[in-house]
């Protein structure tokens, strides 16, 4: 398993490029949030689950984290990509190599163990229960279970967990450029007592994404978007700057 090497420097690097990537290649990326996200006990370990449908699921995670939250963010990736890309790992993840199943339940002891850390900051984990990148409207979603056995793990140790979820879409909308829209729930604590196993956690929070992607897209077509957060502005897009030039060139004229 490749372990968090955590590097500030790292991950003010990625910081900066990650926020630079988003400029070029969207529109904007826009937040909602419901209330009592931002206000949790940050003693309270928290695991942000969502769907996997983009390559930049990974980016915005980080920026997310950097812009509403005092949080130790970490984060699951696979072995494989994990092993190509091995400066993830100073900025908070870790590898899940499902190749090799013996290997699975002391991964999730150490995320466990991760949460449950003595820190003065939250210790977040942000986990993508699908297990790979799959179309953001297929349905049924699937979720693997090491998601709600990282929870079952935590509150054996600690007296309460919270689970947000959290769910993306990419939309082309008025522009040559998309846009992202990110979604935050309201916290669900979980207690020792509310813990019914990891299967009956792994159904709820399927059903959860479901409605709560249905929930965003709803917003988004019916252009219900003003509450939202911008985070991030593109830069100009093609269209844009040619808007802009024959608007000068006219301006000129007068």
């Amino acid at each position: 398993m490749l372990k968090v090497r955590r590097s500030r420097l790292y991950t003010l690097w990625f910081s900066w490029y990650s926020r630079r990537q988003f400029r070029r290649y969207f529109n904007s990326v826009q937040v909602f949030m419901e209330p009592g996200v931002q206000e949790m006990d940050i003693r309270t370990p928290v695991i942000f689950y969502a769907n996997h449908a983009y390559w930049w699921d990974g980016f915005w995670s980080q920026l997310c984290t950097e812009e509403f939250f005092r949080q130790n963010l970490y984060i699951i990736i696979e072995y494989q990509q994990l092993e190509k890309h091995r400066f993830f790992t100073r900025i908070g993840a870790f590898s899940l190599d499902r190749s090799r199943p013996r290997t699975i339940p002391g991964t999730l002891d150490y995320a466990a163990a991760l949460l449950c850390a003595e820190s003065r900051r939250q210790n977040a984990l942000w986990i993508f229960p699908q297990g790979k990148i799959e179309p953001v409207d297929r349905k049924p979603l699937v979720f693997m279970k090491g998601t709600a056995r990282v929870a079952g793990r935590v509150l054996e140790k600690t007296s309460g967990i919270y689970l947000v979820s959290v769910v993306s879409r990419i939309e082309y909308l008025n522009e040559q450029k998309p846009d992202l829209f990110l979604s935050f729930k309201k916290p669900q604590l979980i207690v020792p007592a509310d813990y019914q196993g990891a299967e009956a956690l792994t159904s709820s929070m399927q059903d959860t994404t479901e409605e709560h992607l249905d929930e965003l897209h709803r917003k988004i077509i019916g252009g219900m978007t003003a509450g939202a957060r911008v985070l991030v502005r593109g830069t100009l897009s093609v269209n844009r700057r040619v808007e802009e030039i024959r608007r000068l060139l006219r301006f000129g004229k007068e």
